[in-house]
């Protein structure tokens, strides 16, 4: 749940401008994550966003100047990301809780597997194309292999 919505509170600075934590929270609550402003604070915190002024002036949420935001493994994304995933063929679909297929499909682009030739992500499923079914196959034995219990 935290892996999710890290990738929530991203989506939201990076997409509009949040001049406050309760902002930032209100506009969680309207994704569906609802979260204490100890909860929020940390997130902010561990996230490394700060407080800087935008084009206008007005001051609202940024990563901070010259640090990287710390990108989640796809192992730490797969046990509270993943739901399930089918395929046929070259086509491995994933689904995902309502929001996070782009953080689920931007960590397996980054994983740069070979198998993979692309994903397309929408709200709450990833497209993986790969290069072939036994790609597709490894590939989800692969995702199988993050999930706990494995």
């Amino acid at each position: 749940m935290k892996a999710q919505r890290h990738a929530a509170i991203l989506r939201l600075v990076r997409g509009k401008a949040i001049p406050s934590q309760e902002r930032l929270r209100a506009l969680l609550e309207e994704a569906g994550f609802e979260v204490t402003q100890a909860t929020l604070s940390r997130d902010i915190h561990e996230l490394g966003l700060i407080k800087h002024p935008g084009p206008d002036g007005a001051p609202s949420y940024t990563p901070a100047p010259g640090e990287t935001v710390p990108t989640p493994t796809l192992a730490g994304f797969v046990p509270s990301l993943l739901l399930r995933s089918d395929g046929v063929g070259p086509l491995l679909v994933l689904r995902t809780p309502t929001g996070a297929a782009s953080a689920l499909a931007a960590a397996v682009d980054r994983e740069a597997w070979p198998e993979v030739l692309g994903t397309l992500a929408g709200d709450d499923t990833v497209l993986v194309v790969t290069r072939g079914t036994a790609a597709r196959r490894r590939l989800a034995r692969r995702l199988a292999g993050f999930e706990p219990g494995r």
